[in-house]
């Protein structure tokens, strides 16, 4: 049995444009009034406390790329001093710019 992965990759930068009936089913929620339309009677509020303990899912493993990044050497060091794990920690910093330059909506 082969496994067959499917990938696609979305240009940020050229999102394609909506088609005029995803606009007017757009349109048709947007008029919806927010009370009345969904029952929540069998599903729990997410208030704060909720989420002050939500944790992301354990299973999520994002893929990993190895590339060769040329880095100033008293960076490194800085990086390499706080102990094992200098590459987790280049990673998790790139990510928090990278969620930084996402556009807020």
């Amino acid at each position: 049995m082969s496994n067959r992965t499917v990938e696609y990759v979305l240009d940020l930068g050229n999102i394609p444009k909506l088609t005029t009936h995803q606009m007017a089913e757009l349109e048709a929620l947007k008029a919806q009034p927010e009370e009345g339309v969904i029952d929540y009677r069998d599903i729990p509020a997410l208030d704060d406390e909720f989420w002050n303990n939500a944790v992301r899912n354990p299973f999520y493993r994002p893929k990993k790329a190895s590339t060769t990044v040329r880095v100033d050497a008293d960076v490194l060091l800085w990086l390499r001093s706080k102990g094992k794990g200098y590459q987790t920690r280049i990673n998790a910093i790139l990510r928090e710019a990278m969620l930084r330059d996402f556009p807020r909506r």
